[in-house]
């Protein structure tokens, strides 16, 4: 359809006005030249003009009429748009009001509902209250038949409530003591014949089957040197060699009166022997200068971090412990740098291994687990320096971390009793551990340490009461206690170094065990006249 826009009804008029203006120059150009056609020519235009005016208002009328049949059409469909969503509204409206009287009837229903529970409940309360009333009474009337029948028995018997209770107590606390003490020693008997020979057997065939160093390995960070003239360069210009060894390595470095020796000193023992070779690669060399110190420290530091994960390796190898996390690996090999009272800790964890292995065995139990839990049992060693907490936990948050067997976790955690062992590994380890510390020259102990550990045995032991003298022997091995025969009878000494045992067990520090023997003696005198 052909539509006629404001626009072209100006577009229109200005082509009229345009020819109509052009008309009008040619009539004034012509105007002296043609003068005999001028009238002709005027009436022409005029005609002209005047058709071109009446075409122009046809136009305009044209366009006029189709604005307003194009206003009706647009008006029209608003109005249609206009009732659809007032119907769609409506609907919506219609449907909120049907949920919202739904809603109310559901509300209503529960609120009646509630109603009745809350009279049933109501109804139960004064039933219960009755009930308890009742209840009340009763106990009052059996409170009052109890009391009679209390005095009654107090005029009976001639002793108070108070008497008889404290009576009854003492009687009853005395046999029960009797009763404990003998099936004490009836159990300690039984299991004493039946387990006590076959742990024995265990042990010693474990001791037998492991072959270990019975000298104590110390570590001495003391590097040789060919002349005392060595120290001067060692020490350089103005101190400048010494300071940059002691900046690399994270050492002290202590050049005194001893000749031809430097001792290196550090809490570190793996940044104690990176200073050590590196010295022993400087004094072949050579040449000493900074330069020089920092070549020969990156070197050794290379050189001990291979060391480490080999002697790693080499430990899980020996053990037939496989599939461990190369960082555990890489722990293990520190382990060779650590020492506990003199014992290389490498080498006692791979014997604690061996001994848990063997007496795993021995009893029917997972032997590659017992040796893994073995040989990680000390793990946490490796790091203790550097990390807060005891190595026992330390050492399981790194079995944890690298997402070791629950049964290692818990031998690492039980090996020094600071957990309840709950498994068969776990006592394996703790025996093990035992026996490898305790054996003669695995470890040594200074002699001030070994003086406060026999007094404090003795201490403890002479605590108790009816106690009248104690000896710590062996070593601090065992401790013998004399008892006085009137103070202490035969079924209470069992009570009585029980309770001692656990006592030392709680306050002392010690590798191995300690035997608690309690004697007795009982000496009737008389004489002859």
């Amino acid at each position: 359809m052909f539509k006629i826009t404001a626009i072209d009804i100006v577009l229109i008029i200005l082509v009229v006005l345009a020819v109509a203006g052009a008309v009008i120059g040619c009539m004034t150009a012509y105007k002296k030249g043609f003068a005999s056609g001028v009238e002709h020519r005027k009436q022409v235009a005029e005609s002209q003009f005047i058709s071109a005016e009446e075409k122009a208002k046809s136009i305009v009328s044209e366009a006029e009429r189709a604005a307003a049949s194009k206003k009706r059409e647009a008006l029209l469909e608003a109005k249609e748009e206009n009732q659809k969503l007032r119907q769609e509204l409506d609907h919506e409206i219609k449907e909120r009001r049907n949920e919202i009287s739904r809603q109310e009837r559901r509300i209503n229903q529960k609120e009646e509902a509630l109603d009745k529970k809350t009279d049933n409940l109501e109804r139960k309360e004064q039933s219960l209250a009755s009930r308890i009333k009742s209840f009340e009474k009763k106990e009052h009337e059996i409170t009052e038949i109890k009391q009679k029948q209390t005095e009654e028995l107090e005029r009976i018997s001639g002793l108070t409530r108070e008497e008889a209770k404290e009576l009854l107590v003492h009687e009853i606390e005395m046999s029960a003591r009797h009763d404990a003490a003998v099936m004490v020693k009836e159990i300690e008997q039984e299991a004493r014949e039946t387990a006590d020979k076959k742990a024995k057997n265990i042990v010693a065939m474990s001791i037998q089957k492991v072959a270990a160093d019975h000298v104590a390995e110390t570590t001495v960070s003391v590097v040789n040197l060919p002349s005392d003239e060595m120290k001067g360069r060692i020490i350089g210009r103005e101190g400048r060699n010494i300071r940059s060894i002691e900046t690399l390595t994270g050492v002290d470095l202590i050049i005194d009166d001893t000749p031809e020796a430097v001792i290196v000193s550090s809490f570190d023992p793996v940044r104690r022997e990176v200073a050590k070779m590196t010295l022993e690669k400087l004094i072949v060399d050579g040449r000493i200068h900074p330069a020089r110190i920092e070549d020969a420290v990156e070197k050794s530091r290379k050189e001990v971090d291979a060391i480490i994960k080999q002697e790693g390796e080499n430990a899980a190898f020996s053990t037939g412990v496989h599939g461990l996390h190369p960082e555990l690996i890489k722990l293990l090999g520190k382990l060779k740098y650590r020492t506990s009272y003199g014992q290389n800790v490498l080498k006692h964890s791979m014997e604690v291994a061996y001994l848990a292995g063997v007496m795993a065995g021995e009893l029917g139990c997972d032997v590659t687990l017992a040796k893994r839990a073995g040989l990680l049992h000390d793990i946490g060693k490796a790091v203790d320096h550097e990390v807060e907490g005891s190595h026992v936990t330390i050492g399981a948050d790194i079995a944890n971390k690298f997402r070791e067997n629950k049964d290692v976790v818990h031998a690492i955690m039980a090996h020094h009793g600071d957990v309840e062992p709950q498994t068969i590994i776990a006592v394996l380890v703790q025996a093990a551990d035992a026996i490898s510390a305790a054996r003669p020259g695995a470890r040594r102990e200074n002699l001030e340490t070994y003086i406060k550990r026999l007094q404090k045995l003795e201490e403890i032991a002479s605590s108790y009461e009816g106690v009248e003298k104690s000896f710590a022997i062996q070593a601090g091995r065992e401790v013998r206690i004399m008892v006085k025969p009137e103070a202490v009878n035969d079924d209470a000494m069992i009570i009585v170094a029980k309770e001692i045992a656990k006592k030392i067990e709680s306050e002392m520090e010690y590798p191995g065990q300690i035997k608690v023997s309690l004697i007795r003696e009982t000496r009737a005198v008389d004489y002859a006249k």
